[in-house]
């Protein structure tokens, strides 16, 4: 007997879309993570990226526009990878995420056109480490489930202190986590589980009729599903083997049809089931080949789908460069024409059934059930939103209308509307449109209404990294130093030259040309023998050729390279300075006078040197413990220091020799650092809090006993950030020695004052990162910055680009004119005396290029929409009142005179009697 005759689903089939339909320009990426790796909405699809580490997620849209085209995005979630993600039930536009970095983020998403919010609805913190789940409530709104490294959260996000549980804690790491259909429980996966004949990578969900699915291994290491019944979890009722492989088998269950997939990671398979409550319980419909292996699968909402076509199920696989849609369709006589009610029984609707406190209080509600027959379907309306008169300013501006309610929010970051659609559009915001096209507003008006609605945003914030071809790299660096100490950058460079420290006794440090790139022989090459250890070293900022040295006996040394570079070893140096009674930590030069350095030690003091006479001429003191970083305020008048004693201290060395001010600093006594930005406003200390997480601190430079103003958390890593602070930009680049993570934010001298732009991350862990001069980056490429990478064995150069269309104008917008901070202001004896001064500026544009500024202007594209949006929810008379306005402007005033008035006749005597 065929045990397929009685199901309706026995012949679905699956259809790959057509090339031109697939979602394009992904970039996947492999990420060691219990989610999916792609969720989708009725109108959007996340998915993970391997853009800045994997802490960008990838957006499009579920169906394509008027052109059949998809735009991707990007969007910057976290400082680290996004392990999972989960849109709303009730709210096509509403993403959680969670990730590395020990957070659980909800983003209120705008359609693709518009540039996406960089700032979160809502942040919560979990506190238990890495965060592997995340998961939206079936029924109830506001309600997330939460998965740990061993244990799983229930949150309410209208309480976000704390969550409303802690479930028990698992033996091992949880793989993941599945809500009851009707929400009334929750099921977990764990890898010790003895579910499954083998615990690795494990996946449960939840079908109909109160059971369970799982997907793992057997004891052959083949992938299997089984099914259970979750009152009885001593045997499994059926199972499925689908044959060996290394990859995580992901199950997706659509409730109305019974039809379960299975697809697996790295395979290019997907195999479709119906689930039954009796034998047999997993029944095979049909078997999906495609040319590219799985990274990922998500299902599509039930109310996308094309139900005139008989499509019930419809899949989205992401790949390593696109994602592909596969329609699973039910072949029908009239199909495209007729709706085949017995294949669509109501779905699950848009509302939610309670709020998150119903639920905790024991509510069991359902959420309410919808036709998908396309004349049954409810009107969909926009939620009700409170708008500030900010946003009211940008519902007046034409385009921005749709923006500032497609991201307004109400007073709960999870109220939701009672429908996913697409918002309407009130007569009074469309007056003045019946000729179909949306007029943009002044630049000025958009610019403000634009920062009002999503807070400031940054034109770097799309920033990328690029490690520079091969040709450029110095390669075969043998025998490094990679103990050097935590107030030590590792490496140091200018626009010449390259210092590296070597794992050699004595002290020495090699100096590699940066016009002799390639392969380094295998020989000995000359060095720079120190004769200690070294403790930390720097070039001259005036004098490519001058190499300061810091050395574990408390003396500093100072040596000149001979110009071509190293043809011998050096054992001589030019200046010896002491004066130091204990092991020197720092040494770093003034940014503006010439001869300047100054230094710090275990000694608990801060000495300023003169190196034309080779001997100190300051000595500051004030610090209880180690002093972690110092650093020179722009106009070169103030020292800033940040010490283990837990202080920031600001010097005026000319005036005296204790700190004029100093505040609270960051609580963690692992390391920090600490630069001025904001043209010395303000202070930016990277260190650690009393956790020893990452964070970044931003002080007031005229009030540092006020402590920090703002402050951010990083992650969590033992090594410093250390950080380059770019003033024409005002955009910091941070990382540390040993990270392979490069994290970028411009600092803003206002709320909110940290703008995360897109990270840099490197292939393998990276021993130091320094900046060359601005005059060294390609404008013409858009770089806003380059710098050197110290690996292991290889020095490789990174540019920093800012993602431009019209390359061929000089973005003027990015360069300022720049310091030349690579030829002094003064001499060290005029700035000892009481002399300031400043540095020159120039320009960086080219001589054959015209600034963006200048550039022609576009004519500006009309922006047509459906009349039908511009009719709805109008009144007769409205209707009436335009459609006669609408007929004159087309026939024009009658008070104009006719054109024939305009001509010239005959004279009169012309004529023919």
């Amino acid at each position: 007997m065929n045990r397929f005759k009685t199901s309706k689903f026995k012949n679905t089939t699956p259809k790959i879309a057509k090339k031109d339909e697939w979602i394009n320009n992904v970039r996947a990426g492999s990420f060691a993570s219990q989610g999916n790796h792609i969720k989708a909405s009725s109108k959007l699809v996340a998915f993970n990226t391997e853009q800045a580490g994997g802490g960008m997620l990838g957006l499009s849209s579920v169906q394509p526009d008027s052109d059949g085209q998809r735009a991707v995005t990007q969007i910057s979630c976290h400082s680290d990878l996004v392990t999972d993600m989960d849109f709303s039930p009730f709210d096509d536009s509403l993403l959680a995420t969670c990730s590395v970095d020990e957070t659980v983020k909800l983003w209120r998403l705008c359609d693709l056109a518009q540039e996406q919010s960089s700032s979160p609805e809502l942040t919560l913190r979990p506190g238990q480490g890495r965060l592997e789940l995340v998961l939206f409530h079936p029924t109830s709104s506001g309600l997330l489930a939460v998965g740990t490294t061993k244990s799983a959260q229930i949150w309410d996000t209208n309480c976000q202190e704390a969550p409303l549980a802690v479930l028990e804690q698992h033996g091992d790491q949880v793989q993941s986590l599945g809500w009851k259909l009707d929400g009334s429980l929750l099921a977990s996966s764990c890898k010790s589980a003895k579910s499954l004949q083998s615990n690795k990578d494990s996946r449960i969900l939840w079908t109909k009729d109160d059971l369970l699915l799982t997907t793992g291994f057997d004891m052959m290491r083949s992938r299997e599903a089984r099914l259970w019944d979750s009152r009885k979890l001593t045997s499994s009722l059926g199972s499925v083997s689908l044959g060996t492989s290394s990859g995580t088998l992901i199950p997706l269950f659509d409730e109305d049809t019974g039809l379960l997939l299975l697809a697996g990671m790295g395979n290019t398979g997907i195999d479709c089931f119906e689930v039954s409550s009796s034998e047999p319980f997993l029944s095979q419909v049909s078997h999906c080949l495609t040319d590219t292996s799985t990274k990922g699968v998500a299902l599509v909402p039930k109310l996308a789908l094309d139900v005139m076509s008989c499509e019930v199920v419809r899949v989205l696989q992401l790949t390593d460069s696109c994602i592909l849609p596969i329609s699973y369709q039910v072949p029908r006589k009239n199909s495209g024409h007729e709706f085949h009610d017995d294949l669509y029984p109501d779905t699950v609707g848009t509302t939610p059934a309670m709020s998150a406190e119903e639920w905790w209080k024991g509510g069991n509600k359902q959420v309410e059930r919808v036709s998908l027959h396309p004349d049954k379907r409810p009107k969909q309306k926009a939620a009700p939103a409170k708008q500030t008169p900010a946003k009211k300013e940008v519902a007046s501006g034409g385009s921005k209308e749709d923006q500032a309610r497609d991201c307004s929010t109400s007073s709960s970051p999870l109220s939701t509307p009672s429908s996913s659609a697409a918002p309407s559009r009130s007569p009074s915001s469309t007056s003045g449109l019946s000729s179909g096209f949306v007029p943009s507003p002044s630049p000025s008006q958009s610019a403000k209404a634009f920062q009002n609605l999503m807070g400031p945003t940054s034109k770097f914030r799309h920033i990328q990294g690029t490690v520079m071809h091969r040709d450029t790299h110095i390669t075969n660096i043998r025998g490094l130093n990679l103990t050097t100490p935590g107030e030590c950058d590792g490496f140091c460079v200018n626009r010449q030259r390259v210092a590296v420290p070597l794992a050699i006794s004595g002290g020495q440090i090699a100096i590699f040309e940066r016009s002799q790139p390639g392969k380094l022989p295998d020989t000995a090459l000359p060095t720079i023998q120190n004769s200690v250890n070294v403790a930390d070293f720097a070039w001259d900022p005036f004098d490519t050729h001058r190499l300061a040295v810091a050395g574990d006996d408390a003396k500093i040394r100072v040596w000149q390279v001979p110009e071509g570079g190293l043809k011998e070893t050096l054992t001589e140096p030019k200046i010896i300075m002491q004066g130091h009674t204990e092991k020197i930590y720092s040494i770093t030069f003034h940014p503006l006078a010439s001869g300047l350095l100054v230094s710090s030690s275990y000694d608990l003091t801060v000495r300023l040197w003169n190196l034309e006479t080779g001997k100190q001429v300051k000595v500051l003191d004030g610090h209880q413990d180690q002093v972690f970083g110092m650093a020179w305020s722009p106009d070169g008048k103030l020292l800033a220091t940040v010490c283990k004693d837990g202080k920031v201290r600001i010097y005026d060395p000319r005036k005296s020799t204790s700190p004029v001010q100093e505040g609270p600093g960051p609580e963690g006594h692992r390391g920090a650092r600490v630069v001025w930005v904001c043209d010395g406003k303000y202070l930016l200390v990277s260190g650690f809090d009393s956790r020893s997480e990452r964070g970044l601190y931003l002080y007031s430079a005229s009030s540092l006993s006020s402590g920090a103003v703002s402050s951010v958390p990083v992650n969590v890593s033992p090594s410093t950030l250390i950080p380059y602070y770019d003033p024409d930009t005002s955009v910091v680049i941070l990382t540390g020695k040993g990270d392979t993570r490069v994290y970028i934010y411009e600092i803003v001298p206002e709320d909110p004052y940290f703008i995360e732009c897109s990270s840099f991350n490197s292939p393998e862990p990276h021993k130091g990162l320094a900046f060359l001069p601005k005059t060294e980056c390609n404008v013409r490429d858009v770089e806003v910055a380059v710098g050197l990478m110290l690996t292991k064995t290889t020095i490789e150069p990174v540019a920093f680009k800012v993602p431009r269309v019209k390359k061929e104008f000089f973005q003027d917008d990015v360069y300022s004119d720049t310091a030349v901070w690579w030829e002094p202001a003064l001499t060290g004896s005029a700035w000892l005396s009481g002399s300031n001064g400043q540095h020159k500026k120039i320009s960086l544009k080219p001589k054959d290029m015209t600034p963006v500024s200048e550039a022609p202007k576009e004519a500006p594209v009309r922006k047509y929409l459906p009349s039908s949006v511009y009719l709805e929810e109008k009144t007769d008379e409205q209707k009436k009142d335009e459609l006669l306005n609408a007929m004159v402007a087309k026939l024009g005033n009658m008070d104009d005179p006719l054109p024939q008035e305009s001509y010239e006749g005959v004279d009169e005597d012309e004529w023919d009697d």
